[in-house]
């Protein structure tokens, strides 16, 4: 396998209404399966997802969390209008978001966001955003390529935020290696690789997570393009979930 990594360069700070297949194939010259990992903040920026807290009111809930955490009670009802469920609400906000995604603070982030009261919310549908990255690169370069939409999360049990992918098209997002064997012949039983989580991972070792810039990443020579839409395989069942089970009951106590 001979695959390389590059960091698009001269991507401008994207608005809402740009183009971002448009500018990457401006560019750089794309190949046929290539994958393209895009950081949520551009493609966030792109759909006009920009909040203004100042246009946020509060509910009495918000307001209650909000005290209890020493947080902006406006903050906090954003993240609540951008959640199905709250599983944790000290000491910080952990968010079922709509998309099926379980993060803190439903993505929702100050950072890299034009002006000191505006918060950035997470790409409404990422598949549906990744799908259609996907097929505007095809118009403009004729290439199938595949899309992963990348944010930062923490992670439990260790320190340091790491890139994860929250939307794909074009690749599956786990490789499953079950009923294959390894090198002394043994079947394996339990190895379903989160392949779209490590290019993520990569990837955001390029883009960074300053003023760096680079929110696009080139991925070429793994050829791992399939025609599969949707992260959705990815979450594991909540009746599997034997986290999310422990957080709930630890909630009824």
């Amino acid at each position: 396998m001979n695959a390389a990594v590059f960091a698009v360069e001269n991507i401008p700070l994207i608005e809402k209404g740009d183009d971002i297949a448009r500018i990457l194939t401006q560019r750089t010259q794309l190949s046929e399966h290539d994958i393209i990992a895009i950081s949520s903040t551009v493609v966030s920026k792109s759909e006009g997802r920009v909040i203004f807290l100042k246009n946020v009111n509060p509910t009495g809930r918000a307001k209650l969390i909000a005290m209890n955490n020493k947080i902006d009670p406006r903050f906090v009802q954003a993240v609540l209008d951008e959640s199905v469920e709250i599983l944790l609400e000290s000491p910080f906000l952990l968010a079922l978001m709509k998309s099926g995604s379980i993060c803190i603070n439903a993505g929702i982030d100050h950072s890299n966001v034009e002006g000191s009261d505006n918060i950035l919310l997470l790409p409404e549908d990422p598949d549906k955003s990744a799908l259609e990255l996907k097929k505007s690169i095809f118009n403009y370069a004729e290439k199938n390529v595949s899309v992963i939409i990348t944010d930062t999360n923490g992670r439990a049990f260790r320190m340091g935020q790491t890139g994860a992918a929250i939307g794909c098209a074009g690749i599956k997002p786990t490789r499953d290696w079950r009923g294959t064997k390894d090198l002394f012949g043994r079947v394996l039983e339990v190895k379903n690789e989160g392949i779209v989580d490590e290019i993520a991972c990569f990837a955001n070792i390029l883009m960074g997570e300053g003023d760096g810039g680079m929110p696009i990443v080139v991925i070429r020579g793994l050829e791992l393009y399939d025609e599969s839409n949707g992260i959705k395989e990815l979450y594991r069942p909540e009746n599997e979930d034997v986290i999310r089970k422990a957080i709930l009951k630890s909630r009824s106590v």
